[in-house]
């Protein structure tokens, strides 16, 4: 069992969730606006969910499957959101994915945390590709991918279905050879 790694930004760790995260993980995505501008994340976020979420995260690094690491301000320790790579290992690829709490929105912390966490991806897990999508009507999410050194490789519409809602995406990727040099 490998340890989850903790990377260190400016102004941001970037570090393992534990169990004692769990009520906070449950107020902060479990908010309408996080679950309206994500795929994976429920609303309601229903006592014991966030619990069984951090339960996944070890046993997804140790099988290569992925990375996931809470996002917290470094002066405080105070967690904001979640960052994470979900890793595709026989094409050396892997998918970004963040939320940030609604509170904290603006503030930069998604880019940072992203941009960190894909320089990890490239130099530490040897991806060669990352690459990220959000739901159109949430461009400020596009605007971090681009910050993060992605291109937008285009719309895929009506690519996904969340409830009664199919939702256009845009794709956004990075190449290791770009990113790097």
């Amino acid at each position: 069992m490998a340890q989850l790694p903790t990377i260190q930004t400016d102004r941001l760790t970037l570090r393992p969730f534990t169990l004692d995260d769990a009520p906070v993980v449950r107020l902060r995505a479990g908010r309408t606006e996080i679950a309206a501008t994500t795929l994976n994340i429920p609303h309601p976020y229903e006592e014991g969910m966030a619990e069984q979420w951090i339960g996944t995260h070890q046993q997804a690094f140790d099988d290569g499957r992925g990375l996931t690491l809470a996002i917290t301000i470094r002066e405080t320790g105070t967690l904001v959101g979640a960052v994470g790579l979900g890793v595709s290992k026989p094409h050396d690829r892997a998918e970004l994915g963040y939320w940030i709490a609604v509170e904290q929105w603006g503030n930069g912390y998604a880019t940072e945390a992203s941009l960190s966490l894909v320089r990890y991806g490239f130099e530490t897990m040897k991806m060669n590709r990352i690459d990220a999508h959000h739901f159109t009507v949430n461009p400020a999410s596009g605007r971090v991918m681009q910050k993060t050194g992605m291109t937008c490789e285009g719309t895929l519409r009506q690519y996904v279905r969340k409830g009664d809602t199919y939702h256009d995406i845009a794709m956004y990727a990075a190449l290791r050879c770009d990113f790097t040099s």
